[in-house]
């Protein structure tokens, strides 16, 4: 039998153990526990499989609170009982009044903040519509810029409620606390690297202030090092040394999808080949990473948010981002790289190095890299199908370029992109 995992749990007999998994289950992910299999995955059946169905659904009745949706099937050839759990919309899905989740093919206790963030759920919240504690706020930036792209001549109540900023009764949201001119959230963490991680050249910390603002100034730092002006004959060309364009939207997507109810900032690395931004928060439980990559289907973490930055021609809603970025880099040898973690998703950006000064044969090379990320000689020879003196000659040549670099020596020497 396979392996358990994080939506499949073998249990031997009945025990009061599996309903911490029924918990984890409704409230996380659909999933199965069998009973009459080892944690081992060997098939040893139980001695009165209806019995156990019946035992199975009261203690499941009596111990979950609420209940969650489940079924229970019987194989009557194997002798074992395979429990059903639907992930609920009524969360947190309790047993003993504590939440639990799967962490790889272990059950624990949710955290606090986790737990927080099961109530929003089942109350169809997200922590941007909580009632802001704040009385008394400002938006001078978001009038500001409504002023110039929307042509709005003072920001009243009214467009405040139209934004879904504010209520009838004097009350804000964490939205419009997030977009005031002070709040008390830590936005981003802009560190400038020289050679290495431990050279700084310069680091800005952005907290407090309005995201409108905290967007501003990173593309301002943007454009102080990475573009650069150089003259042909009488004229000032502006190039960029990485897409404008890109970082725009990815230090955007950084605000928008990231999760607000940690004291946490976004990290923006600067290096002389890259940009790294990083954003707290992993994937929405209802994106998976290959809809993510394809920029097919936008979840919004943070809907309000997201619909002043498309109000205001920042972002677009329809999950357009990723497809935008990697748009950037259709002419580039590097592209972008796209992590994701449990509680954190992070972007680089790579210097652009066109193709346009590589001929067919480099490029054949560049994209076996495109496949792996460190290769032997021997591996790219198998792989393009050109012979020893000729792969040679073109990693060499790649390597002038400043393209691909050389790690070891001798038998143990591989190659990678730079």
């Amino acid at each position: 039998m396979e392996r358990e995992t994080s939506n499949l749990v073998y249990k031997k007999g009945k025990s009061k153990s599996f309903l911490k998994t029924v918990s984890a289950f409704a409230n996380y992910c659909d999933g199965r526990v069998i009973f009459g299999v080892t944690d081992t995955g060997k098939e040893v059946g139980v001695s009165d499989p209806i019995t156990l169905c019946m035992d199975i659904e009261n203690m499941i009745s009596d111990s979950i609170n609420p209940v969650p949706d489940f079924k229970l099937d019987i194989d009557n050839n194997k002798k074992t009982v395979t429990l059903y759990v639907c992930e609920g919309i009524y969360k947190p899905y309790c047993y003993k009044n504590k939440a639990y989740k799967r962490s790889g093919s272990a059950t624990i206790e949710v955290t606090r903040l986790e737990f927080s963030r099961l109530i929003l759920e089942g109350q169809n919240k997200n922590y941007e519509q909580l009632e802001s504690t704040k009385k008394k706020l400002t938006f001078n930036k978001l009038e500001e810029e409504m002023k110039n792209k929307l042509e709005i001549s003072s920001l009243d109540e009214d467009v405040l409620k139209t934004l879904e900023l504010y209520k009838a009764g004097k009350t804000y949201n964490k939205a419009a606390e997030i977009i005031a001119d002070n709040n008390d959230f830590k936005i981003m963490d802009i560190i400038r690297f020289g050679d290495n991680i431990d050279e700084i050249m310069e680091r800005i910390i952005i907290e407090h202030k309005s995201i409108l603002s905290a967007y501003d100034e990173a593309i301002n730092v943007f454009s102080r090092y990475y573009k650069i002006e150089k003259i042909k004959g009488a004229k000032r060309k502006e190039i960029e040394l990485l897409p404008e364009t890109a970082f725009r939207e990815v230090v955007a997507n950084a605000i928008v999808h990231r999760t607000w109810d940690v004291d946490q900032s976004i990290q923006i690395g600067m290096f002389k080949d890259k940009i790294e931004v990083t954003s707290p928060g992993g994937l929405p439980s209802e994106l998976t990473g290959d809809e993510y990559l394809r920029g097919r289907v936008s979840v919004l973490r943070n809907p309000i948010i997201a619909g002043v930055f498309a109000r205001l021609g920042i972002i677009e809603k329809f999950g357009t981002g990723i497809r935008r970025i990697n748009s950037c880099y259709r002419n580039s040898i590097k592209k972008p790289k796209y992590e994701m973690f449990e509680n954190s998703i992070t972007v680089t950006l790579p210097v652009i190095y066109n193709t346009y000064n590589l001929n067919s044969e480099e490029k054949e090379i560049i994209r076996i890299f495109s496949r792996t990320d460190i290769m032997t000689r021997e591996e790219i020879e198998k792989m393009s199908g050109m012979e020893r003196t000729k792969v040679i000659r073109l990693l060499n040549g790649l390597i002038d370029k400043g393209v691909v670099k050389k790690i070891g020596n001798g038998r143990g020497t591989k190659y990678m992109m730079e």
